[in-house]
């Protein structure tokens, strides 16, 4: 059995605060996702949530970014929170036409963040999940299906790109049941893994982990006891194949490319920068 891969990271990389505490002092800006990205694992784009972006940015990311990074993608707003999953099709055409190809080997998941006011249909998700594409040939074809709300030319290039991938973050508790983890596990969709007293479930519902580490659930920010758990955890997971994104997106933002790099070093993992 191939060991899975752990990567460890931040939502994005743009925060003032972090000038001079995470990036050195100094250091310009336009050089920042370079530099995050020789202490980082991968990064959550999320300004994607708010509007599609362009090829040429995915393009320009990608080039920045060192070999063997992984960025993660949040799906828009539009889908998750003003379509709430119905009738959207056409929303995740342009979006998957928008540019995410142009990451080519450094594309991996992507991440639906839905607002905690919607609660479980099975009707409602089951089609969502249905849509999703899971192959580069059924992200060509759902792309393919853009019009011209897309503003741009849809990027149907694939070269490079590995697994489609997607994760879902559902904030309300009526997700909480059995039937939800089972529908996850049959379109290999990861349950997001929050870590925190409302969400403490670590259960997995697809070939890889998606953590949005937002707790710990006790409070009081991430200690070296919790990072060292989460480090066994990560490390158990991978042993049996899992791959394992893990972000750091709690309100301590200031500290959470520290605590990224520190559960990377715990886990094991070295990067040319330590």
């Amino acid at each position: 059995m191939t060991t899975g891969a752990i990567r460890t990271g931040t939502a994005g990389w743009v925060f003032e605060p972090w000038r001079g505490t995470f990036f050195p002092e100094g250091l310009v800006q336009k050089k920042e996702l370079a530099y995050a990205s020789s202490r980082l694992g991968t990064i959550e784009i999320n300004a994607t949530f708010r509007a599609n972006q362009k090829p040429e940015s995915f393009a320009k990311w990608a080039g920045e970014a060192r070999d063997g990074f992984i960025f993660s993608i949040k799906g828009p707003q539009l889908v998750t929170h003003i379509k709430r999953l119905k009738n959207c099709e056409q929303e995740l055409a342009n979006f998957f036409a928008s540019g995410p190809l142009a990451l080519g080997s450094k594309l991996g998941p992507f991440v639906w963040q839905l607002p905690p006011n919607i609660t479980y249909s099975r009707e409602v998700l089951e089609t969502f999940l249905q849509l999703l594409p899971r192959t580069t040939s059924d992200y060509v074809a759902l792309a393919g299906k853009a019009d011209d709300r897309l503003k741009s030319t849809p990027f149907l290039a694939t070269e490079g790109v590995g697994p489609i991938r997607h994760a879902i973050e559902m904030r309300n508790a009526s997700f909480t049941v059995p039937e939800v983890d089972a529908l996850l596990g049959q379109y290999n969709v990861a349950r997001v893994i929050a870590d925190t007293a409302e969400n403490p479930s670590r259960e997995l519902t697809a070939d890889f982990a998606y953590c949005r580490l937002q707790g710990p659930p006790r409070g009081n920010g991430y200690q070296a006891a919790d990072i060292a758990e989460w480090a066994a955890t990560a490390k158990a997971w991978a042993a049996v194949g899992k791959d394992v994104f893990a972000y750091f997106v709690h309100e301590d933002k200031l500290h959470a490319p520290a605590n990224a790099i520190a559960l990377r070093q715990a886990a094991g993992i070295r990067l040319d920068g330590d």
